[in-house]
C-alpha cells in the first residue's frame, strides 16, 4: 500500500517548482497542522468547556461560539509564527492582521472562516475550516496594503477546506487538480484519500435554505421550483441542505450537486442582501469547484473574476456542478421565461 500524507503531497507538488523555496509548503503544512489542532477540540466539544457563546459579537454582527474564537486563535498563533505570510484576514476580525514587523514575513497572504458553521456546534452537526492563498502585490519593504488582500478569486494561489464531520477531512487544490486527505487518528497524519476529485457535471441534489423562501425574488423561485420539479432541461433534484456550508459544498462536491445562497429580503419592502462573504467562503470554494470541472457565479457572472471592494463584502453565491449552476445563472440575467413550460423559452447566452 503506497501511504502518501499531505506533507509529501505538498513536496511532490513543489518540486514540480524548481525556483520555489519551500515556504508555500511550510504554509500549507502549518495549516494542516493548526486543522489538527481545531480537529481535536472538535472532537472534545462535549468533555470541555468549548461548547456554547463568549458573550462577544464579530465584524459581522454574529454571536461568538467558543470554538469559533478557539480556531481563530489556532490558526492566526500557528501560521503567525511560521514566517510564510506577511499578514492574514478572518472572518471573525474587522481588520487586517499583520505579522509584527520584528519577525520574518514571507510574501503570502492568508485569508480564512476559521470555523464555518459554528452555529452547528452545539448540535454536533458538520462544520469546518476554509481558507484562500493569496501573494502580496505591494513591495516587501513597505507595509502591507489593502490591495494585497483584495484580489479576485483567480488569483489564488492555493485554497481549501478541512471539514469535521465523522472523519476530519483536508481537502485543497494548488492549480492542479483538487486532492483530499483523511485524517487518520491512529498516527495523527492527513492520509491521501480522495485523489483528483472531479465533480459530476449533473447535480443529483441542490442545496438552499428554503426557510427565506418568503424573502427570495422571482428568479430564486423559478429556479428552486425548476431543481424540485425538473423542467427546462433540468432533471428533477432532491433537496439536502445541511446548514454548514463546508458540509453542504463537500457532499456535492463528491456526489454531484449545487448550492444556492441568493441574496435575501428579511422584512417587506426591504433592500434583498446576500450572506455569504466573498474572500472568506465564496472565492475559496469557487476556485476549489472549478479546479474540480464545476462552476461558481454570483448571479451575474464567474465568480473568480469578482472584484472585492472590501475585506467582509457579502455576495450571492450559486456553485457546483456546472450544468445546474449555468442554468441558474441564465435566469438571474435574463429573467424567468415568459413561457415557462415552453423549453424554447429558456433564456440563453445569445
Amino acid at each position: 500500500m503506497n501511504v502518501i500524507t499531505i506533507e509529501r503531497h505538498i513536496a511532490e507538488v513543489q518540486r514540480r517548482f524548481p525556483e520555489a523555496r519551500g515556504n508555500f509548503s511550510g504554509l500549507m503544512n502549518n495549516i494542516a497542522f493548526a486543522a489538527k489542532i481545531i480537529s481535536a477540540s472538535v472532537n472534545r466539544a462535549g468533555l470541555v468547556d468549548v461548547l456554547g457563546e463568549t458573550g462577544d459579537e464579530n465584524v459581522q454582527g454574529e454571536r461568538v461560539k467558543k470554538l469559533d474564537r478557539h480556531a481563530d486563535e489556532t490558526l492566526v498563533r500557528v501560521v503567525g509564527n511560521g514566517g510564510q505570510v506577511c499578514a492574514m484576514a478572518s472572518e471573525e476580525r474587522e481588520e487586517i492582521i499583520r505579522v509584527p514587523e520584528d519577525g520574518y514575513r514571507g510574501r503570502y497572504v492568508l485569508v480564512f472562516d476559521p470555523l464555518d458553521g459554528s452555529s452547528n456546534t452545539d448540535v454536533n452537526v458538520s462544520i469546518g475550516t476554509i481558507f484562500s492563498i493569496l501573494r502580496r502585490l505591494s513591495p516587501d519593504d513597505g507595509p502591507v496594503e489593502d490591495r494585497d488582500l483584495l484580489q479576485p478569486g483567480f488569483r489564488q494561489v492555493a485554497a481549501g477546506y478541512v471539514v469535521y464531520g465523522s472523519s476530519t477531512m483536508f481537502v485543497y487544490s494548488a492549480g492542479m487538480g483538487v486532492h483530499g486527505f483523511t485524517l487518520d487518528p491512529s498516527c495523527g497524519e492527513f492520509l491521501l484519500s480522495h485523489e483528483d476529485i472531479r465533480i459530476p457535471d449533473r447535480a443529483g441534489v441542490y442545496s438552499v435554505n428554503e426557510g427565506n423562501a418568503n424573502g427570495w425574488d422571482e428568479e430564486t423561485r423559478y429556479v428552486v421550483d425548476t431543481w424540485r420539479h425538473g423542467r427546462d432541461g433540468q432533471p428533477p433534484l432532491n433537496a439536502r441542505y445541511i446548514g454548514s456550508l463546508v458540509a453542504d459544498f463537500h457532499r456535492n462536491l463528491l456526489q454531484g450537486g449545487v448550492f444556492l445562497y441568493p441574496s435575501v429580503t428579511k422584512e417587506p419592502g426591504g433592500t434583498p442582501k446576500p450572506k455569504l462573504r466573498l474572500l472568506y467562503e465564496a472565492a475559496p470554494l469557487a476556485y476549489l469547484v472549478e479546479q474540480a470541472g464545476g462552476y461558481a457565479s454570483d448571479g451575474v457572472g464567474p465568480l473568480l473574476r469578482r472584484e472585492p471592494s472590501s475585506l467582509h463584502e457579502r455576495v450571492p453565491l450559486i456553485i457546483g456542478s456546472a450544468e445546474a449552476v449555468r442554468f441558474a445563472e441564465k435566469i438571474y440575467r435574463k429573467g424567468v421565461p415568459t413561457a415557462p413550460d415552453d423549453a424554447s423559452a429558456i433564456p440563453t447566452d445569445s
